[in-house]
C-alpha cells in the first residue's frame, strides 16, 4: 500500500463527450457504410483532440475519453469471454423519475481474458502525451451485481467461489501486462457498492437471495483478490458511483451504510467519491478514512449544465476537509461526462468550462499544478 499522497489534487473521471464526427462515423459502422479501419482512424484523430483538450485545461491525469467503448465498460466483455447481451432487471431514472431501461452483458460463459482488456487503449494515448495516462476498469464486484443473472449464470459457475476465482484471474492478469507497459495509474469504476447505500435496491438484492450485509465484505474481498500480487508501481483508486446513462441515476443514499468497512478494508489507494447531489448524502462518513488513503472530491456535476461557483467549490472542500486533513483530499467532476456514447445533455463548452474549473479550483486551494 502506498502513502497517502494523491496522484494529482485535479482529476477527471474518464469519458469525454464524443464529436459529432465520431457518433456519425459510428452508426455508420453499424450500417455498413464505414469499414472498421475506417472508423478506428476517426477514433485516433478524436482522441488526440481529447488529449490536447485534457492538457490545455491543465490536467495531468489523461485518458481517451473512452472513444473507443460505446459504454465504460464495453472494453471489457469484448476481451473477455462469458459474456451475453440482454436487457437489464434495473432501470435509470432522471431528476424528474422518468425510467430508461437499457441492455447489458450478462454471464453465461466461463470468463477468461482472451486479450488485453484496456491494454490497447493505453499504448496509444502514452504516445500523444508525456503526462501520466490514466486506464479506467469496470470494478471486480460489478460483475457480479451486474452480469450475474440468477436462473443463468449458474450453469456456467455452479459453484460462486469458482466465478470469483475467474474474475480475479482476469484482472489479476489485466494488471499485470498494463505494469509491464509501463501503466502507472488505474481507477476501478463501481456501481455496485453505492448502489447497496439504496435502502429500496437493498431490498431488492436481498429478495434476490443475497445479503447486503454479508456481500458488501464479499465484494470488498473479491476486490482485493483482484489486486492480490498487483505490481508496485501502480497506483489504483476506485470510483464510486450511482449510475450515470445520458444524466440519470440508478441510486441514491449516503455512503454511511459502507463507508467504514469500505474506506478500511479495501486495499486501494485512493478514493473519487460522487458528492455532487444531495442523493450522495453528507461529508460525515469520511470519519473513516484512514490516513493512509486519500479521497477525490466529486463535486461538480457531469449531469448538468450549470456551471458551480469556485466559492461553492470551496466551501464544500473546507467542509469535506473537517473529516479528511485537506492534503488527502482533491477535486473532481462526479463521473464521466458520457459513461455511454451518447453522453450527457450538456455541450462540448460545458464539459470544457467545468474540467477547467476543476483545475483552477485545485490551483487555488491545493496551490499545486494539477
Amino acid at each position: 500500500m502506498s502513502t497517502h499522497k494523491l496522484p494529482f489534487h485535479a482529476d477527471h473521471i474518464g469519458s469525454l463527450l464524443r464529436p459529432q464526427e465520431l457518433r456519425a462515423a459510428r452508426a455508420a459502422l453499424d450500417e455498413g457504410r464505414v469499414s472498421a479501419p475506417e472508423l478506428h482512424a476517426i477514433e485516433d484523430r478524436c482522441i488526440r483532440d481529447a488529449v490536447k483538450l485534457q492538457e490545455d485545461v491543465g490536467l495531468q491525469s489523461i485518458t481517451d475519453g473512452e472513444f473507443r467503448r460505446t459504454i465504460y465498460f464495453g472494453h471489457f466483455p469484448d476481451a473477455v469471454s462469458g459474456f451475453t447481451e440482454v436487457e437489464s432487471d434495473l432501470t435509470f431514472h432522471d431528476e424528474h423519475g422518468r425510467p430508461m431501461k437499457y441492455r447489458t452483458p450478462i454471464i453465461t460463459g466461463r470468463l477468461k481474458r482472451q486479450r488485453g482488456i484496456a491494454t490497447e487503449e493505453f499504448k496509444f494515448v502514452r504516445t500523444l502525451t508525456p503526462r501520466t495516462v490514466k486506464v479506467t476498469l469496470p470494478s471486480p464486484c460489478s460483475q457480479h451485481y451486474f452480469r450475474w443473472r440468477d436462473g443463468t449464470s449458474e450453469q456456467a459457475y455452479p459453484d460462486i467461489e469458482m466465478f470469483f476465482a475467474d474474475v480475479a484471474a482476469v484482472y489479476r492478469e489485466e494488471l499485470a501486462e498494463l505494469a509491464a507497459l509501463g501503466a502507472t495509474l488505474v481507477q476501478l469504476d463501481d456501481v455496485s457498492l453505492p448502489l447497496l447505500c439504496d435502502a429500496t435496491l437493498r431490498e431488492h438484492f436481498a429478495r434476490r437471495g443475497y445479503d447486503p450485509d454479508v456481500w458488501v465484505g464479499r465484494y470488498i474481498d473479491l476486490v482485493n483478490r483482484a489486486l492480490r500480487d498487483r505490481p508496485a508501481q501502480l497506483m489504483i483508486g476506485i470510483h464510486l458511483c450511482r449510475g450515470n446513462n445520458q444524466g440519470k441515476w440508478l441510486g441514491e443514499g449516503g455512503y454511511e451504510y459502507i463507508a467504514e468497512r469500505l474506506f478500511n478494508e479495501l486495499e486501494v489507494d485512493f478514493f473519487m467519491m460522487e458528492y455532487d447531489s444531495p442523493r450522495a448524502g453528507s461529508f460525515a462518513p469520511l470519519r473513516f478514512v484512514p490516513r493512509t488513503k486519500s479521497v477525490v472530491l466529486g463535486l461538480i456535476s457531469s449531469k448538468v449544465a450549470r456551471l458551480e461557483s469556485p466559492e461553492e467549490l470551496r466551501r464544500r472542500i473546507d467542509e469535506a476537509a473537517r473529516h479528511v486533513e485537506l492534503e488527502r483530499l482533491g477535486l473532481s467532476p462526479q463521473c464521466g461526462f458520457a459513461s455511454t456514447a451518447p453522453g450527457n445533455p450538456i455541450t462540448a463548452a460545458d464539459q470544457r468550462a467545468k474540467l477547467q474549473l476543476t483545475v483552477d479550483v485545485a490551483r487555488a486551494v491545493w496551490n499545486a499544478s494539477g
